[in-house]
């Protein structure tokens, strides 16, 4: 909270909420002004440097979003071998002048831009000067140009915090006119676009990798209004991997920023979108960087068989991409794990989870124990956790729209081996069946043996009409035979009580499925009519119940 006795016309108080807007002045057009000395009360002086011996402009020679994504990895990729230099270690004078490593790789170093005050030797340019030292120091690498512009403070102000601090540093009017920049070839581009844009509210670029640049020279001085436009022009491009990947690996500074929000949200949709169904393009899935992968894992709507195998998935991922198992480690519990829905998995999957050596045994501990805890969860608190978690990032009470739809088991050893089994279908989904559909439960298991249950919509035996069956499958191929007495039952109205509906007996083979056609005995219309007995609060609750006869 703001101290109450601050001054309210303060103009930095004032500032901070148009600089979040854009600039009181994003509106308005001053093209006219730009560089006119008419119109200016300041000169601008921009010192461009020679690039670092090992970078070249991102855009330079980029002719689409694929060439500047293979540049900046491949920039990142020779960073990595030069010895990783911690950034404190680098002198001064190397970050004034624009050697800072590349930000993708100094997470924790905000990318500042550089710039100094020039002013007529009044003896007191320590006094007045941003930094002093800047203009004695920065001796590292030979001018190769410079230019000049007339600059409006005001209008650069009114966009900008960078120009605003700038222009406000003990600056007296009378003394200083001159600004200088020193940025690096690579950047002069962005900049004049940047500068252009500041006065014109309009961007003359049209490729993605030289807006690209226009918003990271945006970031860095701080243009929230150009940063808005650039994320605009960049989501309405078609949006191709490449760029997709490139939106969501640009430095932590820019993906922070609100006005690049939409465009990283955007990205990730199209991630999801485009790879919902990992097991058609595993391979592909498998050579994508984090950032695509969690864009991926975070969808409510991937097209998998089940949780258990997202788990496997995420495991093969990263034992690829991470063979040392302290970084494996690191990364599944800080940033994959939370996207691995494990309420939804099998309990034979959870155990797995509890003795597998790439989770962190407190880790793993805490995920199977929550996990358990909400399969036990009566179905009215299972929803209302869903409804909580809908709008949290993680979303790991959330259902998936599953290939193969859970199911709830009870076991029992004793006095026979038994298991009774629930499944429930929304009613969009017995829906969706018709008129020749099919919907497959997860497997479970009984005596060792995996079974499913499987839903139809399918003729009756005089093939007069359609109706719902259920079915009974046995998933194991070969020569086991396996007697079973099984009992399929629905919740109905008005008791809303399980009512039996079909009991059989039968010797299973590997693959062999059982059941019955018409379980209701009733044709589909009646069935999905919206007076149905079967569906209460708009699911269908089915149970199964096996017994291994001996």
């Amino acid at each position: 909270m703001k101290d109450s006795n601050s001054d309210l016309f303060d103009p930095v108080v004032a500032m901070e909420s148009e600089w979040s807007r854009g600039g009181s002045t994003s509106d308005a057009d001053f093209a006219f002004a730009f560089n006119d000395s008419n119109f200016s009360d300041r000169v601008l002086r921009i010192e461009i440097m020679p690039d670092p011996v090992d970078a070249r402009p991102d855009s330079d020679g980029c002719t689409t979003i694929a060439d500047w994504a293979r540049h900046r990895k491949r920039r990142r990729e020779d960073i990595k071998k030069d010895n990783g230099a911690d950034i404190a270690s680098v002198p001064d004078e190397q970050i004034l002048n624009g050697n800072q490593p590349d930000l993708d790789e100094c997470e924790n170093q905000d990318e500042d831009a550089v710039a100094m005050v020039e002013e007529p030797n009044s003896g007191d340019e320590a006094t007045n000067s941003i930094d002093s030292d800047w203009s004695m120091d920065c001796s590292a690498g030979a001018v190769v140009r410079v230019k000049t512009l007339h600059i409006s403070s005001p209008i650069l102000a009114a966009k900008s915090p960078f120009f605003y601090k700038l222009f406000s540093n003990g600056m007296r009017e009378s003394e200083q006119r001159h600004v200088t920049l020193r940025i690096n070839t690579s950047e002069e581009a962005a900049l004049m676009e940047l500068l252009n844009f500041m006065y014109s509210n309009t961007l003359t670029t049209t490729t993605a990798p030289a807006l690209l640049d226009v918003l990271m020279a945006a970031d860095k001085f701080e243009v929230a209004s150009c940063m808005r436009c650039c994320s605009r022009l960049l989501r309405n491009m078609p949006m191709t991997p490449d760029s997709a990947l490139l939106y969501l690996e640009l430095p932590s500074s820019v993906l922070m920023a609100d006005a690049v929000q939409p465009l990283t949200d955007a990205a990730k949709q199209y991630l999801a979108g485009r790879y919902k169904d990992i097991t058609k393009f595993q391979e592909e899935v498998l050579a994508l960087p984090l950032a695509g992968v969690e864009a991926i894992l975070s969808s409510d709507d991937l097209q998998v068989a089940s949780e258990d195998a997202v788990y496997d998935f995420v495991l093969k991922w990263s034992r690829q991409q991470y063979p040392k198992l302290e970084e494996r480690r690191e990364v599944l519990g800080s940033r994959l794990a939370r996207l691995i829905r494990f309420p939804y998995m099998t309990c034979r999957k959870l155990k797995k989870v509890l003795t597998c050596t790439d989770f962190d045994h407190d880790v793993a501990s805490k995920l199977v124990l929550e996990g358990l805890f909400f399969k036990a969860e009566a179905p009215h608190r299972q929803r209302a956790l869903a409804a909580e978690d809908s709008a949290s990032s993680n979303r790991r009470f959330v259902e998936r729209a599953y290939k193969y739809r859970p199911v709830k088991v009870v076991e029992f050893e004793l006095p026979r081996q038994q298991c009774v089994v629930y499944l429930d279908l929304k009613r969009e989904e017995c829906a969706n069946l018709f008129p020749s559909g099919r919907v497959y439960s997860q497997a479970f298991h009984l005596g060792g043996q995996g079974f499913f249950l499987s839903a139809h919509c399918n003729m009756d035996q005089q093939s007069s009409f359609h109706c719902f069956g259920l079915f009974l499958g046995m998933q194991e191929k070969g020569s086991v035979s396996f007697a079973v007495d099984y009992e399929f039952a629905a919740r109905s109205r008005p008791t809303e009580e399980f009512v039996s509906k079909y009991k059989g007996n039968y010797v299973f083979t590997g693959g062999k499925a059982v059941g019955y056609r018409n379980l209701f005995a009733i044709p589909w219309t009646s069935f999905m009519a919206e007076d149905s007995l079967y569906f209460i609060n708009g699911v269908l609750h089915l149970r199964a119940e096996l017994t291994i006869r001996h």
